[in-house]
C-alpha cells in the first residue's frame, strides 16, 4: 500500500500540494496526523483491476493506520467510477506478515494456498522474499512525480496476466532473467 498506491507523511513540506486525505492515528498516547497522497492513476487502476481480479491489500502497516486509508481508497474509486461493489475482498496487515531477518515479508499462502492465482504488486523487494515467483515489482512513489505512469502502465500487463493459468510461469521468468544475467 505505502509507496505503491499511496504515500503518507507526518509533516507537510513547505510548498507541497495539500494532501487529499489525512488521518489521525493515536500512538503511545499521542495523536499522529498522517497526510496521505494518492499515486497518480490509483483510482483508475483500482477500478479497472477490480473488474479482473479479487483485490486484496497486504500491507506491513498496522490496521489502525491502514484501514482508514483503505476505506478512503475504496470510497474514492466508488465515487469516481460509479462502482457499487466492494473493491477490496480482503485486508492483511503487519500481524499477517512474516518477520524475517529484520524485515516484514508477505507469505501469500495466507490469502490462497494456490499460488498459481496470486500476484503481488509491491515496491519493496522484501515483500517478495517468500513468494518471489508471484512478484510484480513497481517503482517506489513518494508523491515526487505528479504524473507517474507506473500504475497505468501495469493495467495492460495485468489484464493479459488474468488469462494465464499459472501466473508463476510468467512472473517467475523475471527471476530466471535476473539469475542468467550474472
Amino acid at each position: 500500500m505505502d509507496e505503491t498506491l499511496i504515500h503518507s507523511k507526518l509533516t507537510l513540506d513547505p510548498g507541497s500540494p495539500s494532501p487529499p486525505f489525512q488521518i489521525n492515528v493515536p500512538y503511545e498516547g499521542k495523536d499522529c496526523i498522517y497526510y496521505v497522497y494518492d499515486r497518480p492513476f490509483v483510482f483508475e487502476f483500482l477500478a479497472t483491476m477490480a473488474k479482473w481480479y479479487d483485490l486484496v491489500i497486504f500491507t506491513a502497516s498496522v490496521s489502525e493506520y491502514a484501514d482508514p486509508i483503505i476505506d478512503w481508497l475504496e470510497a474514492e474509486v466508488k465515487k469516481r467510477h460509479s462502482v457499487c461493489e466492494q473493491i477490496f475482498k480482503g485486508r492483511y496487515y503487519r500481524q499477517h506478515c512474516t518477520y524475517y531477518d529484520g524485515v516484514y515479508t508477505k507469505d501469500l499462502t495466507q490469502i490462497n494456498t494456490d499460488l498459481r492465482e496470486i500476484a503481488l504488486v509491491d515496491n519493496s523487494e522484501f515483500s517478495f522474499l517468500i513468494n518471489p515467483s508471484n512478484a510484480i515489482p513497481i517503482r517506489t512513489w513518494t508523491h515526487d512525480d505528479p504524473s507517474d505512469p507506473a500504475l497505468l502502465d501495469l493495467i495492460g500487463f495485468l489484464i493479459a496476466l488474468s488469462y494465464v493459468h499459472d501466473v508463476q510461469n510468467i512472473l517467475g521468468l523475471r527471476l530466471k532473467l535476473e539469475s542468467d544475467s550474472f
